[in-house]
């Protein structure tokens, strides 16, 4: 146990590593008492009814941190953010402008994220009259005025440039990346609800099930850590040169490619798309016009937790997603260029673009193994609920892909922190 503890006591030894630590912890604490904070002009008993009769809804509530069930000032949470990034970052691939904006270091980054907030207010304003409106069809909210209405929209727009301002306060001043921290924070706040729920439907002749849903779990959890942990690893090789009449180079190391570049990102924005469908389903059946109720009948029924059409289109997407976002942070003609100005070569291989098409055939490969195991694994839990009959979990297996991929980036950082503190005392 002492071990285990001790790179966290070391860390607290060192200010910087404390500081990061300490906003972290507050900003997160914060966060989740936000999360509590009711908006008003809702009945909240009939609010807790709809979401536990709606699975899909249950899904959002998750990835929401539990803030639609309360229906708390940050209700929509982090959801139009991430939309906002999946559309700049979709842009930056076919504007030529903000493909070269995305080259220009810190600057371009920083210009790129003002961008996604400006996008997140509209898109924010857009998901809360789409959620107000669900929201009075089903007859939770109890204010239906003109004001109600605005002062709803308003309180769940502000809350989420509220959360939004969190995580990337987390990502400057303290430890991880904030966003995803957040999340993983929502997740793990109601995976205790998910299993006091089970706890208290699961009879005697169940337990059988859920020990066989919980062991699938484990082996999930390993996958998702042997994954994320995998590399390909390609040798590089230093050519001899002389430099001041001594000879230098001649060394060997290697290129770890990982066979999951994108991490946990194609989960969060896999599931930010996939929900959509459902509900605009859900308001198109409300209308009036009988060709557009027509449609959202359809969308309503092909797009359940459980519909074979939701499972094939999470899983396509988040096949894609992960080959986008390995595309967008991963860079071949990037790296090879850097390969061949340190004098270094892959046996076999020209330096240049011949490097780079090389990178890119094992990249394409090796991603493709790591995007068909995210995809299973997100579908798997509903596979589980339906050959277990267990509910109440499915929708908290499917956040372990987010609550793994979370602690091993965040442990790997945590991880850099200390050994870069290191380096600094040996130097001195």
């Amino acid at each position: 146990m002492t071990n285990l503890l001790a790179p966290i006591i070391n860390a607290l030894k060192v200010p910087e590593l404390r500081r990061k630590i300490i906003i972290t912890t507050f900003i997160i604490i914060v966060y989740r008492i936000a999360a509590h904070i009711p908006a008003g002009g809702v009945d909240i008993n009939a609010l807790k009814s709809l979401f536990s009769g709606n699975q899909l809804l249950g899904l959002l509530d998750i990835f929401s941190g539990g803030t639609l069930a309360n229906f708390s000032i940050i209700s929509l949470g982090l959801n139009p953010y991430i939309n906002a990034s999946i559309v700049v970052q979709l842009l930056t691939m076919v504007i030529p402008s903000l493909e070269a904006l995305s080259k220009e270091g810190e600057y371009g980054r920083q210009k790129i994220n003002q961008y996604t907030r400006y996008l997140t207010v509209p898109l924010a304003i857009v998901q809360s009259i789409g959620m107000f409106t669900l929201l009075k069809n089903q007859g939770v909210i109890t204010d239906v005025t003109p004001i109600s209405m605005l002062t709803i929209i308003i309180t769940m727009v502000a809350g989420t440039i509220f959360s939004m301002w969190l995580g990337e306060l987390i990502t400057e001043y303290g430890l991880g990346n904030g966003i995803s921290l957040l999340i993983f924070a929502g997740i793990v706040a109601s995976m205790p609800v998910a299993l006091f729920q089970t706890a208290s439907v699961v009879d005697s002749q169940q337990i059988i099930n859920v020990i066989i849903f919980l062991g699938m779990s484990i082996i999930v959890t390993a996958g998702i850590v042997f994954v994320n942990e995998a590399r390909r690893q390609i040798p590089v090789h230093y050519a001899r040169r002389f430099l001041g009449g001594k000879e230098v180079g001649g060394s060997s190391t290697y290129l770890p490619l990982r066979v999951n570049q994108a991490g946990v990102i194609p989960i969060i924005f896999a599931v930010s798309l996939v929900l959509v469908p459902s509900f605009a389903g859900q308001y198109l059946a409300q209308l009036q016009s009988v060709p557009l109720q027509t449609v959202g009948r359809f969308l309503v029924a092909n797009f359940q937790v459980s519909s074979l059409t939701y499972n094939i289109t999470y899983f396509l997407l988040i096949i894609g997603f992960t080959y986008f976002y390995t595309a967008v942070i991963f860079n071949p003609v990037k790296i090879s260029d850097e390969i061949k100005k340190s004098g270094a070569f892959i046996a076999g291989i020209r330096p240049g673009s011949a490097t780079a098409t090389y990178l890119n055939y094992i990249l394409v490969r090796i991603t493709l193994a790591g995007a068909v195991f995210l995809g299973i694994v997100a579908i798997l839990p509903t596979v589980a609920s339906q050959m277990t009959g267990i509910t109440t979990l499915a929708i908290g297996g499917t956040g372990i892909l987010i609550v793994v991929s979370v602690v091993l980036d965040t442990a790997k950082q945590f991880e850099s922190k200390l050994v870069e503190r290191n380096y600094e005392r040996f130097l001195k």
